[in-house]
């Protein structure tokens, strides 16, 4: 049996947003200590706050301060924290009622187990030693059985507001190509590039998918297609890419290889940025050790009629 192929892939990016009046009063001031939350007008008061009624979808600014203690509503235990969340060793997800709320606020509780926790339970906020005016400036809920906490009425005014925050977004996962692409990148080794023919339509598809994307039938007849291409389409990118080594401004296109029924991307070389077009003939440029071409560059021929290649537009 052939070895199946896996790898870990990680897809990241800071995801920027600023931030309106209410979300802004609300994060800085869990920066001060304070926590609040917005009343309706029919007096319910939310917590985390909205800037629009869920119920009458009326716009609401009233910010109102409420407790750092309240009563766990709902729970879950959770026995292998992930990277990123809020404590390091095992804890449980809960849902608080803060005092002076009437929504429940989800956010990690500190217990010893998962018999230390139950609905109706006494918390209180744990504030982080460093806050900047987000969440996390809550560290997580810890169990709390003393007196009410005095309130300070805040109005949720503030000398410097939190205007804006990076909410990092991370995907990690493990990824299996199946058994058509994993012959493609078996082939891509050997520096040729192979697809599969529908039976069907006859088209070869490049990279392979194992089914005909049109026909909806499985493939499995394998063609060596290329190496020569033609760019179909293509874009010019001006911004540098976090650990992409290349030099702005270049170029990324479709190339439609000489066999193939079916444009892949890759980037363009040995050509100035303003110099590509649609028709352009190229061929791939490997580099030692690469598991793919490095990047593809004119070959020379007279540009490709556009009836070659329209239908792959």
């Amino acid at each position: 049996m052939p070895e199946v192929l896996k790898a870990p892939l990680v897809v990241e990016f800071p995801f920027t947003r600023s931030l309106g009046p209410v979300q802004s009063a609300f994060l800085t001031g869990l920066r001060e200590g304070v926590v609040l939350g917005v009343r309706t007008a029919d007096g319910r008061t939310l917590v985390p706050p909205v800037e629009y009624d869920p119920v009458t979808a009326e716009e609401i600014r009233d910010l109102v301060e409420v407790a750092p203690t309240g009563t766990v509503t709902t729970w879950a235990w959770n026995h292998e924290p992930r990277r990123g969340q809020p404590l390091g060793t095992p804890f449980a997800w809960v849902l608080v009622k803060l005092d002076g709320a009437d929504t429940g606020l989800l956010h990690a509780l500190d217990a010893p187990g998962p018999d230390a926790v139950r609905t109706g339970m006494r918390v209180r906020v744990r504030w982080a030693r460093e806050r900047s005016g987000a969440i996390t400036d809550i560290a997580c809920f810890e169990p709390y059985d003393g007196d009410a906490v005095e309130l300070t009425g805040h109005d949720g005014r503030f000398a410097d507001m939190v205007t804006g925050i990076v909410a990092p977004a991370r995907l990690d996962y493990v990824y299996s190509p199946g058994r058509a692409q994993a012959a493609y990148i078996a082939s891509l080794s050997e520096q040729r590039t192979v697809g599969e023919r529908c039976p069907s339509c006859r088209k070869v598809y490049v990279p392979p998918k194992g089914a005909c994307p049109t026909c909806g039938v499985a493939t499995s007849e394998q063609v060596e297609v290329g190496p020569r291409g033609t760019v179909t389409t293509y874009c010019v990118v001006n911004i540098k890419a976090k650990n992409l080594d290349i030099e702005v401004p270049y170029v990324y296109a479709h190339i439609a290889l000489d066999g193939a029924g079916l444009a892949l991307h890759g980037r363009i070389g040995g050509i100035p940025y303003d110099e590509v077009r649609m028709g352009l003939r190229v061929e791939p440029v490997w580099t030692e050790g690469g598991r793919h071409p490095d990047h593809y560059r004119p070959t020379g021929e007279p540009d490709a009629d556009y009836e070659t290649y329209k239908e792959m537009l």
